[in-house]
Parts: structure tokens; C-alpha cells; sequence
């Protein structure tokens, strides 16, 4: 692929280092989203014992085109062998790079009730470099609670902890009516990266960046493409 079409899918040129793979200055929202995808199955891939993947295998539990694949990991670099596939640990640890998430982020966790208390409970964050080092809750008679091996702060010290844990990144699991002034004194304390359970919707500067995440609309986008 020409340096040019890979700049028009990427939206920056692919900058490869010492070892073939490729730093792009910025990805496209599309391959960032196929790119973690990828990162998902390969991860679990790992924690099943595999040591080889496909790129077949991965457009069966990605429903990415096998050529759209094999285009995408290409423009950073040779990572696959022609009949074994790819190295499952050397394309975590690359994708990672590509992703800029190589190492390890710090969130801190908003909600100590059922929603917050699973999120903890769960291995999705520390699969991928994740690692939640605070939880909050402005209920009272929650603080001071365990949540796994973390207790439960009262959101009056948001401030200090975020700064004294280096957080990177929140995740409300909050009441709707909660979660635009948590969001207020998030970004007053320099987080830039907010991860939304709520179905609120918020409002944050330009260079903080929200994801709601809703299984009522991830539910509907399947759905559409079941009826239709």
C-alpha cells in the first residue's frame, strides 16, 4: 500500500521503528476501533493458552473482513507468518504500542453500588493495563466499606486522590442526576478521560474526552441489523 492511501485510512503516516513496527502520529476512529477490537479477542485468546492466531480466526469472533485485517496490521509492520499466523503475546504487546496504552493507567472508580461493585469485581480493566486504585461514593453509609481490596473514599476527596494516584481516567457508575457535577469536579482536577455508565448526558471541555457506554443502545445497533 502507498504511503499516501495508508495516510487516507489512517489519518497520519505510519512511522516504523527498529523492530518494523509501526507509530503512527494518529489513527482513524475506524482502524482505532478495529485495532481494539482485535486487542480484545487476542487478549482473551491468551487467557485460553493460545499462542498462534489466524487472521481468519480473528474475522471469526470480530466479523472484520480476514483482508481488512491482514491490511490493517500490515501498515505497522510484519508481525504474521504466511500458514501460522500471528504471535498472540507479540501482537498484544504491538497493539499496545499502536494504541498508546502500553503500561499501566490508573482509574478511579466512581459508585460503590451494585453496577460500581461489579466493575471492581471484574478483570476487564487489568486485562488491558488497567488498574483501578480508587473508589468513591458520596453515600455515606457506603464509605469506608471494602470494594475488593480498595475502600470506599467519599467523593469530597476527589481532588486530592486524583492528583496523590495519578488517575488518568473515571468511570461513573452513578445516579443519572450524579454524574454531570462529578463530571465538573473531574475535569477541575484534571482528569481527561471519562468513561459513563450513567444515561446522563455530559457536557465537558473539548479536551476531555467521554464515552457512554449504554446496553440499551449497543442493544438497538444489534438489533437493527437482526431485523433488517
Amino acid at each position: 500500500m502507498s504511503d499516501l492511501a495508508y495516510r487516507s485510512e489512517t489519518g497520519a503516516a505510519a512511522a516504523t521503528d527498529g523492530n518494523g513496527a509501526g507509530t503512527p502520529e494518529r489513527l482513524s476512529l475506524g482502524v482505532a476501533a478495529r485495532l481494539s477490537r482485535y486487542l480484545q479477542v487476542l487478549t482473551q485468546a491468551r487467557k485460553m493458552g493460545k499462542e498462534t492466531i489466524s487472521s481468519q480466526e480473528l474475522s471469526d469472533y470480530t466479523h472484520v473482513n480476514s483482508t481488512q485485517i491482514r491490511r490493517d496490521l500490515s501498515g505497522f509492520g510484519k508481525f504474521g507468518k504466511r500458514g501460522v499466523g500471528y504471535n498472540v503475546d507479540s501482537l498484544v504487546a504491538q497493539i499496545r504500542k499502536i494504541l498508546r496504552t502500553a503500561g499501566q493507567h490508573n482509574i478511579g472508580l466512581f459508585g460503590a453500588g451494585h453496577l460500581g461493585t461489579a466493575i471492581a469485581s471484574s478483570e476487564i480493566f487489568a486485562d488491558h493495563g488497567f488498574r483501578i486504585v480508587a473508589v468513591f461514593d458520596a453515600d455515606a453509609d457506603k464509605v469506608g466499606a471494602q470494594v475488593g481490596n480498595l475502600t470506599v473514599r467519599h467523593t469530597a476527596e476527589l481532588s486530592g486522590v486524583v492528583e496523590e494516584e495519578d488517575i488518568v481516567v473515571a468511570v461513573l457508575a452513578v445516579p443519572n442526576a450524579a454524574a454531570q457535577s462529578l463530571a465538573d469536579e473531574l475535569v477541575d482536577a484534571g482528569v481527561k478521560i471519562i468513561f459513563n455508565y450513567s444515561e446522563a448526558l455530559i457536557q465537558v471541555p473539548p479536551e476531555v474526552t467521554v464515552h457512554t457506554s449504554s446496553p440499551a443502545v449497543d442493544l438497538l445497533y444489534a438489533l437493527y441489523f437482526y431485523l433488517t
